[in-house]
């Protein structure tokens, strides 16, 4: 019986380093895959409530799409009480890049709007988080897109 106790430690402490080297292993792949010195973060906003019905976003990066996404009676709720709704995070290369907006709403006029915005920008080591912000006024309601970056 001790020859089949010490197999089973044996068994045990080879789980434990193969358990040890998995974790090592895992957290590589996430230093390689998202380095924390090339990350974007792009976070959207409405600056002004009531004057647009949001209807969807639509993210591109240097001409390829990376985020879509259809509003819910909630969550344009939630961002017209003020909420912030992250779009995409993603990693980039230092250099020049360009962040493509498609934004479609409903202005308070009752007008069906489709909006594009390009926003040119320089990535530096780090990260570096975009916020885009939507506005409508009167009397023409017309959707404004701004970006800004944040430090």
């Amino acid at each position: 019986m001790a020859s089949a106790s010490g197999i089973d430690d044996e068994i045990e402490q080879l789980r434990a380093a193969v358990s040890d080297h998995s974790a090592q292993v895992y957290a590589l792949e996430q230093k390689l895959l998202h380095p924390a010195d090339t990350r974007l973060a792009v976070f959207l906003t409405l600056g002004t409530r009531d004057s647009l019905d949001l209807d969807s976003v639509e993210l591109f990066v240097n001409g390829k799409p990376v985020a879509s996404h259809l509003y819910s009676e909630r969550e344009r709720g939630s961002l017209e009480e003020g909420g912030i709704q992250q779009l995409f995070t993603g990693n980039l290369p230092n250099g020049a890049h360009e962040l493509k907006t498609i934004v479609t709403a409903r202005s308070a006029n009752d007008h069906f709007v489709r909006r594009e915005a390009i926003h040119r920008f320089q990535k530096q080591p780090g990260t570096l988080r975009l916020q885009v912000s939507l506005d409508a006024r009167a009397p023409d309601y017309e959707p404004r897109v701004s970006f800004v970056e944040w430090k």
